[in-house]
């Protein structure tokens, strides 16, 4: 079982995402499918499976590695650089849009 290597990046107290949607695509009137949260500054944004990719864009261009999704009813965390998606058991409730 691979593990992440990036957890003491995740920064609970700092993630509290508040977004309607992607910001990049909010700004730029782009369209996202899902959304991402970022795990370390709570930035919102969009899935790689949207037009801009904008949360991987996020990672790579601020070094911060791991999101979580910011979808209803989902909480499991991806980390870019290690290419794993997982969940974290004891994390704290998942935010989400509306």
């Amino acid at each position: 079982m691979s593990l992440c290597s990036h957890l003491d990046l995740i920064d609970y107290d700092a993630v509290d995402p508040d977004a309607p949607g992607c910001e990049e695509c909010l700004a730029a009137g782009g369209r996202w499918v899902h959304l991402r949260a970022c795990q370390t500054c709570g930035h919102i944004a969009c899935c790689d499976s949207s037009p801009n990719r904008h949360a991987r864009g996020h990672a790579l261009e601020v070094g911060h590695p791991v999101v979580r999704s910011y979808e209803p009813g989902e909480g499991w965390f991806y980390c870019y650089p290690d290419d794993l998606t997982f969940e974290l058991v004891g994390a704290p409730p998942a935010p989400s849009h509306a």
